[in-house]
């Protein structure tokens, strides 16, 4: 087994030979363990599962504990009881959650204080596991003794497809480990978190170089670690590259201009990267001009994220070249930069004057916009009705007592009463697909060009804000068909906001 390469020779210190009247009383504690721990955490079903291994452990305990290697008398261990007796080798307190949900497909380990050893009883157990697809281990410490022991353990497990093992202290060598993994294709992981485990110059080359060659990894989170101008380098030629990847987050490291300037290299030929989280770069102006140049040609990115980035009005200038152009972006975060204005007024220019242009959202929340802007951004949406602009306060009616709308809610109740409908038929009516869930940019197209309820495009941005409150991008209204005989259908929703409000 490949995995026994990370689980050296301290697990025979841990687990010396017993003497005979020792090893019965050792193995009648053991199972007596193992069958309370059965009965308390596992399910019916599994039970009978948990004994068999249990007879198996008990049975013939003279020899069957007493080898050479103790990791040889785990091998026909299964479940719970394989993950008692790693534990046991790894001198560690089992985790009770993870025994509970071993035949679950879904497992947050996440702050559970596992440390290397924790983490090397799980990777044993993980061999054989197929059940369980998604794994969070963050916070965990397990160092990058854990980390190349899970590595170890994800070139066998043809299960876990989602794996989270951020800020876990990994450093360069459970970068190599990972990395390795990666260049092999051995492991089935399509989603995988890596943030904040002090990755810097050293790892750069080493994740460069597998997600050049990797063809299963869709979503690689990277965010808060130490690459610099030289790992954007390396990370945008293999952008060029790779043909997997949709989902780059990068965010919170040091890429600055030359590293952007690679990735936008590395953008002009992507065809596979959908979202780019580039946020807290420091990638400036001539960083912004390297997206924009990018987003000329790029026809796949529809997410791009270069919040708090030092990007002023000149920058946002450079990147509209590309915006005036492109036909596919439609999420651009821009918060928390020095725009005034100018650079907000740029940014809508560029969107109307692109016929092409599928934008969905402009966030500049941290901006103070004018009346001037606030008319135009009203004539855009006019013909771009899906467009939200998220902007901050408007010059002028800071001090002064701000216009009520009237809540929404309460405007579309008015209005089903009058005709006698029920909220269900409206969003029934815009639901193209009939699957009770409704693009957030699909349902404020219909909301700003019908004109039955009186909305403004204020109110429709509240409107939806209230709908998606987790941000999914989808309004989801299937919890309505319960309602849909009721007599007084949105009531109910008003009053949870009157609720809400107090």
């Amino acid at each position: 087994m490949a995995v026994n390469s990370a689980f050296t020779e301290e697990e025979k210190e841990m687990n010396p030979p017993l003497a005979d009247g020792d090893m019965e009383n050792e193995s009648e504690k053991d199972a007596d363990q193992n069958k309370e721990t059965s009965k308390i955490y596992e399910s019916p079903e599994s039970v009978s599962l948990a004994d068999t291994s249990a007879k198996k452990v008990t049975q013939g305990s003279d020899t069957d504990l007493e080898v050479e290697d103790p990791e040889k008398a785990l091998v026909d261990i299964t479940g719970t009881d394989l993950y008692l007796e790693a534990c046991r080798l790894m001198e560690v307190m089992p985790v009770s959650h993870f025994i509970r949900n071993l035949d679950k497909p879904y497992v947050n380990l996440n702050h559970h204080g596992l440390g290397p050893k924790g983490a090397k009883a799980i990777a044993i157990t993980l061999v054989s596991n197929g059940a369980i697809t998604h794994l969070e281990l963050e916070d965990n410490g397990i160092l990058a003794e854990g980390g190349i022991c899970i590595a170890e353990m994800l070139r066998e497990n043809s299960s876990l497809q989602e794996l989270n093992i951020s800020n876990n202290h990994l450093d360069t060598a459970g970068a190599e480990a990972i990395a390795s993994l990666l260049l092999d294709n051995m492991s089935y992981l399509r989603a995988l978190k890596l943030s904040g485990n002090n990755f810097g110059e050293e790892a750069a080359p080493y994740f460069a170089e597998a997600l050049m060659g990797n063809y299963r990894v869709k979503e690689m989170d990277l965010s808060h670690n130490e690459f610099s101008e030289k790992g954007g380098q390396l990370l945008g030629q293999m952008l060029a590259s790779n043909t997997t990847l949709e989902f780059l987050d990068l965010s919170w490291n040091y890429l600055r201009r030359k590293g952007t300037e690679a990735l936008g290299r590395g953008l002009r030929v992507n065809d596979a990267l959908k979202i780019l989280d580039l946020s807290w770069n420091g990638i400036g102006n001539e960083g912004a001009l390297a997206l924009g140049e990018a987003l000329k040609v790029n026809n796949v990115l529809v997410h791009l994220d270069i919040s708090n980035n030092q990007v002023n009005n000149e920058g946002a200038k450079k990147l509209c070249r590309g915006l005036q152009v492109n036909g596919n972006l439609k999420i651009l975060k821009m918060a928390s930069n020095p725009l005034t204005v100018e650079g907000a007024t740029d940014l809508i220019m560029s969107i109307r004057k692109n016929p092409t242009s599928m934008m969905e959202e402009i966030n500049i929340s941290n901006v103070l916009v004018n009346k001037t802007f606030i008319s135009l951004l009203d004539v855009v949406c006019q013909t771009r009705p899906e467009l939200d602009v998220i902007y901050g306060e408007v010059e002028g009616c800071i001090t002064k007592i701000p216009k009520q709308h009237p809540n929404p809610m309460k405007v579309i109740q008015d209005y089903l009463k009058e005709h006698n409908l029920q909220l269900w038929d409206v969003f029934s009516s815009i639901d193209k697909d009939g699957n009770m869930k409704i693009p957030v940019a699909a349902f404020r197209r219909a909301m700003m060009q019908q004109s039955s309820i009186p909305l403004d495009r204020v109110q429709i941005g509240e409107l939806v804000r209230k709908l998606d409150r987790n941000q999914t991008g989808v309004v989801d209204y299937s919890h309505l068909k319960e309602q849909k005989l009721a007599q007084k259908p949105v009531e109910g929703e008003i009053e949870e906001e009157k609720k809400e409000e107090t």
